[in-house]
C-alpha cells in the first residue's frame, strides 16, 4: 500500500467519518478518539485501532482532550483483549510512517500466536496468516460489547 493510497484521501478521516468501514467497523467512540477494526487483513482476531477524531499527524499533534483520553482508553481496550478474547499479552504501536493521521494499533497476542508474529512481526503477516473476516468480526463484536459495559 503506498502513501497515496491511504493519505489522498486520508483513510483515518474516512474511517472516523464513516465513509470507510474496516472489518469489525467502529467499536467505540469518545469525544477525541474512535476505536475500530484494523483496515487491512489481520492474522489476529481483536487487532483494533484507536484513531483521532481530528486529523492530526501524530501523537504530538493531538489536542489535549484526545491526548488525555488515549492512555485510559487504550488500557481499557487492552484489558478487554485479555479478559474477553483470551489474549496473553497486548501490544500498542503508533508508527505513523504510512498513514499520516494519528492511530494507535492495539494488537493482541494469543498462546498459539506463532513467535514470528509477536510484537512488530504482526505487521509482516502474509496472506496465509490472515484470519477469516467472520472470525475478525466476531472478535470485534466481543470487544465492543465488553467496552459498552
Amino acid at each position: 500500500m503506498s502513501d497515496v493510497d491511504v493519505n489522498e484521501p486520508c483513510l483515518g478521516c474516512a474511517v472516523v467519518g464513516g465513509s470507510h468501514q474496516p472489518v469489525g467497523g467502529v467499536l467505540a467512540r469518545s469525544a477525541g478518539l474512535v476505536l475500530h477494526g484494523v483496515a487491512s487483513p489481520s492474522p489476529l482476531p481483536g487487532w483494533v485501532v484507536l484513531t483521532s477524531v481530528r486529523h492530526a499527524r501524530a501523537l504530538y499533534d493531538l489536542d489535549e482532550e484526545a491526548a488525555r483520553e488515549l492512555g485510559p482508553f487504550a488500557a481499557r481496550v487492552m484489558r478487554a483483549q485479555r479478559e474477553v478474547l483470551g489474549a496473553e499479552h497486548a501490544y500498542a504501536f503508533a508508527i505513523g510512517d504510512v498513514l499520516r493521521h494519528f492511530h494507535l494499533h492495539l494488537v493482541p497476542r494469543y498462546r498459539d500466536t506463532p513467535q514470528r508474529l509477536w510484537g512488530r512481526g504482526a505487521f509482516d503477516a502474509t496472506a496465509a496468516d490472515w484470519r477469516p473476516a467472520g472470525e475478525l468480526e466476531a472478535a470485534a463484536r466481543q470487544l465492543a460489547s465488553a467496552l459498552a459495559r
